[in-house]
């Protein structure tokens, strides 16, 4: 049995160029990258020199916080850079692959018979455990602490991003292999929550809590899940993984390898070709983005979905969580008066001068033009009618920029992550950078809290 959940509150941005639902195998990269940004706060310890060979599965660095939290290599080859920056901090790590491809293998895991801590010296070992993140402080999970329940969201709001029904088609035993063993890590229920109308093979699965959700953008993000399912209260925990991040889990499981493979959703309006491409964690942009053509020469990468991810190079890396990269126009261009005519081609939660509210399944061909700058911080009740928590979002970033710590706790950081204020940041008419904000609000509570 289901339970419905229907979000009133938010904004659908429907952008041209989504990925048709056809999958190509992307070239074979000749180098796979891992950045360190991908796990923030975490600081690394390396287990091999540059210029060693390493293994597809095996240990690149741990944690030095929790030894045993390992980071594998997504393929095999040699250790060809290790990047470093301000006092020798490991930006990224460079991995020159191997044309005959070894892979480290474990013995596959019984999860039935595993008992909670097998499970979890199990997924740290094989390099798994990152997929798992929590809240409160979007980090990756602390294996020693014990979530209330675990979260897992097969709905998809974001704009241009991989839809998760078709992403995970044909996975069911991996997906059951890893829900198995998540339910072994909280006294809690896996909540799993997928379309109303959806033909998820996360429906089928059993040992969950089965969740049916509608309605606009950010539906679909776990966190507003969170809060309208099991709200965290302060000295809680909750656990989530992403859903393909579960495949992975699963395999490992099933089989003892470590195979980081992703459909990735190439998506945009500057994209000729928009579709799916499959390829591996870390693999270079350009083995799939020119595969599909561009349709310009001045265009944005981005590594992610337009709300949430980070500006990168045709030749930059796929992100570590990633499933979506995003191809959309530059906008350097400026309109002369364009704050003070009729708007007729942008979207707009409000219907001051703009009319896209006239046609709301209308698809947009957006650039990255902010279309203004930086500005006071005004009140225009904007965050309210897109922002579905019950979190007050205006007050909790203010608390967020004056290092208030009373008042975050008071106003709900602990339930909230940087992507729950993609939309708000969206919105913004004072073209804050609110993700920013409310980063650094979680690092100051970490850091005097934890």
């Amino acid at each position: 049995m289901s339970k419905d959940i229907r979000i009133k509150k938010g904004l659908n941005i429907n952008l041209v160029g989504a990925a048709e639902q056809t999958t190509s195998t992307a070239v074979l990269s000749n180098v796979y990258a891992i950045h360190l940004n991908d796990f923030h706060g975490l600081t690394p310890k390396m287990l091999i020199k540059e210029g060693a060979e390493v293994k597809a599965g095996e240990p690149l660095f741990y944690n030095k916080n929790k030894e045993e939290m390992k980071f594998v290599s997504p393929v095999s080859g040699e250790l060809v850079e290790i990047n470093r920056g301000a006092r020798r901090r490991i930006l990224n790590l460079k991995i020159l692959a191997d044309k005959e491809q070894a892979q480290l293998t474990h013995q596959p895991l019984n999860v039935e018979k595993a008992s909670k801590e097998d499970i979890k010296a199990y997924l740290l070992e094989g390099g798994c455990w990152p997929f798992i993140k929590q809240r409160p402080y979007d980090i990756i999970a602390n294996p020693d602490a014990n979530p209330k329940a675990i979260f897992i969201s097969g709905y998809t709001t974001a704009p241009l991003a991989a839809q998760a029904d078709y992403v995970l088609q044909g996975k069911e035993s991996e997906l059951q292999a890893a829900i198995h063993a998540l339910a072994k890590l909280t006294p809690g229920k896996v909540h799993v929550s997928v379309g109303e109308a959806s033909n998820s093979p996360l429906a089928g699965l059993s040992g969950i809590e089965l969740h049916k959700v509608s309605g606009p953008h950010p539906a679909g993000l776990v966190g507003t899940q969170i809060n309208k399912i099991d709200p965290i209260n302060k000295g809680e925990t909750v656990w989530t993984v992403a859903p393909q991040d579960l495949i992975i889990i699963g395999e490992f499981l099933l089989t003892g390898k470590f195979n980081p493979e992703r459909l990735v959703a190439l998506a945009g309006s500057s994209v000729k070709t928009p579709k799916y491409y499959k390829t591996k964690i870390g693999a270079e942009i350009s083995t799939f983005l020119y595969a599909s053509g561009v349709n310009e020469d001045n265009f944005r990468v981005i590594n992610g979905d337009v709300l949430t991810g980070l500006k990168s190079r045709p030749d930059g890396h796929l992100g570590f969580y990633n499933n979506t990269v995003s191809v959309i126009p530059e906008g350097d261009d400026y309109e002369f008066f364009g704050w003070n005519k009729p708007v007729f081609d942008k979207i707009s939660a409000t219907r001051a001068l703009t009319f896209s509210w006239l046609q709301p399944n209308k698809k947009y061909d957006l650039t990255t033009n902010t279309n203004g700058e930086h500005r006071a911080f005004v009140v225009t009740g904007m965050y309210e009618k897109v922002f579905p928590m019950d979190i007050y979002p205006l007050q909790l970033l203010k608390a967020c920029m004056v290092n208030d710590i009373d008042e975050m706790e008071q106003l709900g950081l602990y339930e909230v992550a940087p992507e729950d204020f993609s939309l708000t940041e969206f919105v913004c008419v004072s073209k804050q950078p609110h993700q920013k904000i409310i980063r650094e609000g979680l690092d100051l509570l970490y850091k005097e809290i934890g």
